[in-house]
């Protein structure tokens, strides 16, 4: 299958990313220029010029860093806010009035950018962290911090966790977003397919099916199959299980949104299986399928072992109701288990008949529905009235304690 790839960038976070690059320029200058003014009031000036040199050479190359969240990493944001917590600590060693007169620190409000970096990669977690140290090493700097000190420090934890927050809210907002431009894509390459088949394969079996009846014998045996085949056509494109796209995101270039055709094999790419996609196919014109709008997610192996018992309760229908029984497949996901109904209008299993197939070797029942339940930690009841039909509920639980549950 060709995969057609689709790149949408729509990031609310990577502006911010370049807003802060300028950020950490515009301060290191502001900060070098202060201490330019400053420099004959500085008791140790080559403690600031040191300082300053090593800031003003971290800061220009680590700017790629700060471009994204993938190049920002943990390493280099610790890095980042030890140099600027360094600075804060050395500033009365550079000025020696400095715990006594309410001055700038050598790194001045450059600062601020390595708590913001912290807010922009780990959301207001990360920047409650950073903010806090830095008003610890603001608090040691001072000895006898002032009021002023007390509303810097309290500015700048309330900003960055408030940035912190807000990136957050972004990133949720962003997935949300993503989410729905995949059901829309997905919308649109079924209503496509519906059209398309609509236009060709569907009215070539009603075709048939009508030349079919009209023809008799042999004829009609094959207009009838072709009837049933047009309505599980039908039911399998309404019910939207074409999975045609998919939508993620790319931390090196920011919250990036590819829309792609897949074919990957469920068990391979360990995400859960959609159950109505192994059960739609039974949908006929003597089986009725009913399912919740949303996906029944499960695992693939569970998916898999519940269908293939669906299957076997339908072939009992069909051997032992007759060709002409009808027969229901209800689908309920509840928040614990999935339960899966079979129900026909054949004229039921006569009492004890279960137990007499079994001892007979005749084991369909018990290994083909119950054991196959049993395995994945789900259970299996039939229910049967002589002259009324029969119904087989399944149950199964979303996280299963069976083998076949397990396997990934």
């Amino acid at each position: 299958m060709a995969r057609i790839e689709r790149v949408v960038r729509m990031s609310v976070e990577q502006p911010l990313w370049r807003a802060l690059t300028a950020y950490r320029v515009l301060t290191l200058i502001y900060a070098v220029l202060l201490a330019g003014f400053r420099d004959k009031t500085y008791d140790r000036p080559w403690v600031a010029i040191a300082f300053l040199a090593i800031m003003s050479i971290w800061t220009l190359a680590t700017l790629p860093r700060v471009a994204g969240a993938a190049s920002c990493t943990k390493r280099f944001l610790g890095i980042d806010l030890a140099i600027a917590l360094t600075g804060i600590l050395l500033t009365p060693l550079a000025d020696f009035s400095a715990q006594h007169v309410d001055g700038p620190t050598l790194p001045s409000i450059w600062t601020a950018g390595s708590v913001l970096a912290f807010a922009l990669k780990g959301g207001w977690r990360w920047a409650a962290f950073a903010s806090t140290l830095v008003a610890a090493a603001n608090i040691v700097e001072r000895g006898e911090p002032s009021r002023d000190t007390f509303h810097n420090v309290l500015l700048v934890w309330v900003a960055s966790i408030a940035i912190g927050y807000v990136v957050e809210v972004a990133r949720a907002s962003e997935r949300t977003l993503a989410r729905a431009l995949e059901i829309e894509a997905a919308t649109r390459e079924r209503e496509r397919l519906a059209r398309d088949i609509h236009d060709s394969v569907l009215q070539v079996l009603a075709m048939v099916q009508r030349r079919g009846s009209a023809l008799g014998g042999e004829a009609a045996e094959l207009g009838r199959m072709a009837g049933e085949q047009e309505v599980a056509l039908r039911t399998l494109v309404s019910s939207g299980l074409v999975p045609t796209t998919r939508v993620s995101e790319d931390t090196a270039e920011g919250a990036v949104v590819r829309t792609v055709d897949v074919d990957i094999d469920d068990e391979e790419s360990g995400s859960a299986c959609d159950l109505r996609t192994l059960l739609a196919r039974h949908a006929g014109s003597r089986v009725s399928f009913a399912e919740p709008g949303a996906p029944v997610l499960l695992a693939p192996a569970a998916a898999r072992e519940l269908a293939a018992a669906v299957s076997a309760a339908l072939d009992n229908v069909r051997v032992h109701a007759g060709q002409g029984a009808q027969a229901w497949i209800l689908v309920e996901d509840e928040p614990d288990e999935v339960i899966v109904t079979v129900r026909d209008d054949g004229p039921g299993i006569p009492e004890g008949r279960l137990d007499q197939a079994e001892g007979e070797g005749r084991l369909g029942v018990a290994l083909s529905i119950r054991g196959r339940l049993r395995e994945l930690g789900g259970t299996a009841e039939l229910i049967s009235v002589p002259g009324q039909g029969t119904e087989v509920e399944l149950k199964v639980p979303k996280v299963s304690r069976g083998k076949a549950g397990s396997a990934r």
